[in-house]
């Protein structure tokens, strides 16, 4: 699935501009595979998003990685889809699953969701082919600010691992 021209905002020189998912993936492949896996792990996750006020709404929500991008896909006048229209800032926590493992870590992902417009059927339907979402819905590709992983290494340490555009991966160690 490419993205049509319209979709996607190149950076632009901003200090918080975001990276597509594949640009995120080939500058750091093994972070990348972790939180795509931690993804995978369970279909729901939990998108946090601005309301009107500023405050923060959460809600649920199935995303896609495909071809080098992260997808959210929404049912249509949703008010994480508008909140997103309104204020493209979101965070997104995967699903940490039942208990306290939380194998591969607890994962979050930052930045921007841009909306692929209706009249850009092209991309719009190859989602479709890959999803088979239930129509109408909105469709958000994402520009990717921030991507968090925290796990516990040898059950005695607490390992932090934070990416931004532009900076290799920095890693916190605390016991």
């Amino acid at each position: 699935m490419s993205t049509h021209a319209d979709t996607h905002t190149k950076t632009d020189g901003r200090r918080d501009a975001g990276v597509t998912w594949g640009e995120f993936a080939a500058a750091e492949p093994d972070l990348a595979r972790t939180v795509e896996e931690r993804f995978a792990a369970h279909t729901h996750h939990v998108l946090a998003t601005l309301r009107k006020d500023g405050s923060p709404r959460t809600t649920g929500l199935e995303v896609r990685f495909l071809d080098g991008e992260l997808w959210f896909g929404m049912m249509p006048g949703s008010m994480k889809a508008l909140d997103l229209r309104r204020d493209p800032r979101f965070s997104l926590q995967a699903n940490p699953g039942e208990g306290t493992t939380m194998g591969g870590g607890d994962v979050r992902v930052a930045g921007r969701a841009v909306e692929v417009p209706k009249d850009d059927t092209e991309t719009r339907a190859r989602y479709v082919e890959e999803v088979e979402p239930p129509e109408p819905f909105h469709l958000f590709r994402t520009e990717v600010t921030e991507v968090v992983r925290t796990s516990v290494e040898d059950e005695k340490y607490l390992v932090v691992q934070v990416w931004r555009p532009g900076a290799p991966v920095r890693t916190l160690k605390r016991t």
